[in-house]
């Protein structure tokens, strides 16, 4: 692509990083790139932050098309800048959107992108351990227009932030999880497998109820049955029920993280049993009972790996692991960390050179 670079006059003083948090600052760019269908995907470019001129009858605000992606780069030990797996969100966008009946540059366009905003933004990318430039990578409908049908005209777009720990603090602080028997995140057939706006905005209705209730996330079952374990908050779940680490098989109303992909592989080659299978509640219970729920924990792009140090049936507790990470999350987190800061060689060709 011929990026246009168009940069800002007067640079924003860089935060501090011990205060950077997650998405509080944003860097002094973003990416931008139409689409209509006379002329397919245009006019990209690299502009000054600020905000989006879009008509009030724009499809994102009345129908509901926006899906948004969430990947990192990261200042290696040796100061170079890499973006971990970065294939992986572009491609799993591309499989999204056709669910909301939207568009997309192609992977490769998304993955270069993503590669020229963090070459422009190269001094926020922070250095601490435990710290990224967080990147939002977001696609909206924009054509302005009242009646229900899929938009003739998007805006893709690329956001920034240099983030540290997504829960503030330690990066692997255990969570309290209410899990929720009436409300639903997506059900079968919904936009579940797409990163979709809309199933986050579906899910903040419990998660403020669970916070209320002195819990930090909530944990998603089916919603047919409400009997099956689906995700923990935004992310895919793993128990490990005594040597076997198990994690829900994929569907149509759960997200194919990439950190996901990211566990099972490096859990499997460090010789672990790893299934992908239905957990039900009654099989946690269960487990928890005779002593056997060692470990649970969620995976995501934001936090990696956030522990679970307890879950909350109907207010009845079940602790886990005394209520601290357990020594498989610990590693696992270690092992990633490692990879995308450089201290752990990366034998699968994750990290990609900005």
């Amino acid at each position: 692509m011929d990026i246009q670079v168009t940069k800002v006059a007067t640079p924003k003083p860089r935060p501090p990083e011990a205060e950077l948090g997650f998405g509080r600052f944003f860097t002094d760019h973003l990416f931008v790139m139409d689409y209509t269908t006379e002329k397919g995907w245009h006019a990209p470019r690299i502009q000054p932050y600020g905000p989006l001129g879009i008509d009030p009858a724009a499809g994102v605000l009345h129908y509901g098309q926006a899906m948004f992606e969430g990947s990192k780069a990261f200042r290696g030990v040796d100061g170079a800048l890499r973006l971990f797996r970065p294939q992986a969100h572009a491609q799993r966008m591309v499989s999204g959107a056709p669910r909301l009946c939207m568009p997309t540059p192609t992977a490769e366009q998304m993955v270069e992108a993503c590669r020229a905003l963090v070459r422009v933004e190269a001094d926020w990318v922070p250095k601490a351990e435990g710290t990224a430039l967080y990147l939002r990578p977001t696609l909206i409908a924009t054509e302005a227009f009242l009646g229900v049908r899929p938009a003739n005209a998007y805006t893709y777009f690329i956001i920034a932030t240099p983030v540290g720990s997504y829960y503030g603090g330690s990066a692997l602080k255990p969570v309290r999880i209410w899990v929720e028997t009436v409300e639903v995140r997506a059900p079968r057939g919904g936009l579940g497998a797409a990163k979709a706006g809309a199933n986050y905005a579906a899910s903040l209705h419990a998660a403020v109820k669970a916070k209320k209730a002195g819990y930090d996330q909530v944990l998603w079952l089916d919603g047919q049955t409400h009997e099956l374990v689906e995700e923990v908050g935004t992310m895919n779940l793993f128990v490990l029920l005594g040597d076997t680490l198990v994690t829900p098989p994929l569907s149509d109303s759960i997200l194919a993280g990439v950190t996901r992909d990211s566990v099972i592989t490096l859990a499997r080659e460090k010789g672990l049993t790893v299934e992908e299978r239905v957990l039900s509640v009654k099989e946690l219970r269960a487990a928890h009972a005779r002593g056997a729920l060692r470990e649970v924990f969620g995976t995501g792009t934001a936090a990696v790996i956030s522990p679970v140090g307890e879950l909350s049936f109907a207010g009845e507790p079940l602790v886990v692991n005394g209520g601290a990470p357990g020594p498989l999350g610990l590693e696992l987190y270690a092992t990633i960390s490692g990879i995308q800061r450089g201290t752990v060689k990366d034998t699968h060709g994750w990290l990609v050179d900005a």
